[in-house]
């Protein structure tokens, strides 16, 4: 799709394709690998078929001639060089750049999902940077449906937050740091790498079998049984903990974040429990009358009061710079393995 798309506004002229000059490049240019029978490939070509009519329709009407198509920039931040391809880019009638994005996504795009989508972020840089014009309108357009979803351009305040995280990232990249964060499109094609799924590619000793739960009892017996299991209770949140406890260990040593039996998986994740000095805070809340709010720096009213909309947002920045890590602590999380094909 991004392939016919491109072949529409890639021309001379200000004048566009034909339909049906557009829906040869797309019979030329299907791929058939990858579906599961040819009735499957036909229904998506078809989907297909209907999706470039539509977008034929509406953009044939009012068709104008791009600034960029598939446009390779490099950006420069301090020294740190990204190189991307920004899909589309437009000249609005007053003399700014529009961005647009090609996207297949199955959901159409939320507002929320507009105002943090980092690589719109990115191309707006690149832009500004590469025409020296600013950017008045980034756009992901959503495929499927044709819809174009578009949102204003990023502020200062933003840009410089991309720039920092960009700074910090290639810090880690430097230092070999590589933390694994779990998402849908997992896993990747490197499993084996991961730590949430390279425990399935380490050999190990089989497991012993496991004694089966006892049977039910009869009523007589009830009040007994209960005292045993009363007894048997420590005992168990015993030999819990000290499971608990070497399953952590395990991960910590092996640099895994998920660990596989034959048919449950326990995520292991170190949690970071974060605080504020109370001198800190005082010391901003204090003179802007608000240090009463959170009576002595009470942490929940503290929270509350930065969650406040009358709050002003220069003061929930300064708290939020304030807030620091007090505390780590592992936790595990059990779930049944869903168990994948060989």
């Amino acid at each position: 799709m991004h392939s016919c798309v491109e072949r529409f506004f890639k021309v001379p002229t200000p004048t566009p394709p034909s339909f049906e000059e557009l829906l040869q490049f797309y019979e030329q240019n299907w791929l058939s690998r990858g579906y599961e029978s040819p009735e499957e490939e036909a229904r998506y070509k078809d989907y297909g078929k209907d999706i470039l009519k539509r977008f034929w329709e509406i953009h044939a009407a009012d068709f104008r001639l791009p600034v960029a198509l598939e446009r390779s920039f490099y950006l420069d931040i301090d020294g740190i060089k990204l190189r991307g391809f920004i899909d589309h880019v437009d000249k609005l009638d007053s003399g700014g750049l529009s961005i647009i994005d090609y996207k297949t996504n199955q959901e159409l795009f939320t507002a929320d999902y507009l105002d943090n989508d980092l690589q719109l972020t990115i191309y707006q840089m690149a832009a500004e940077q590469t025409w020296n014009l600013p950017v008045e309108k980034l756009t992901l357009y959503h495929l499927r449906s044709n819809t174009a979803c578009s949102c204003p351009p990023r502020d200062k305040d933003r840009i410089d937050e991309v720039r920092q995280m960009v700074l910090e990232v290639a810090d880690n990249i430097n230092r070999g740091n590589f933390p694994a964060t779990e998402h849908e499109f997992c896993p990747c094609d490197f499993p084996e790498h991961c730590p949430y799924y390279r425990h399935r590619y380490i050999k190990t000793e089989a497991l012993p079998d496991r004694q089966e739960p006892l049977p039910g009892i009869a009523a007589a017996d009830a009040v007994e049984r209960y005292a045993v299991l009363q007894a048997n209770i420590k005992e168990l949140e015993t030999e819990l903990e000290e499971t608990r406890q070497a399953i952590i260990d395990y991960c910590q040593a092996a640099g895994l974040n998920r660990v596989y039996g034959s048919q449950y998986e326990i995520t292991y994740k170190l949690t970071e429990r974060t605080g504020f000095n109370g001198d800190e805070v005082m010391a901003i809340l204090d003179p802007e009358g608000l240090w009463e709010k959170v009576l002595g720096f009470d942490q929940s009213l503290l929270k509350k009061l930065m969650a406040d909309n009358s709050t002003p947002d220069n003061i929930k920045k300064k708290l939020e710079s304030l807030k620091k890590i007090t505390s780590t602590f592992p936790q595990l999380w059990l779930r049944k393995s869903a168990g994948e094909e060989e």
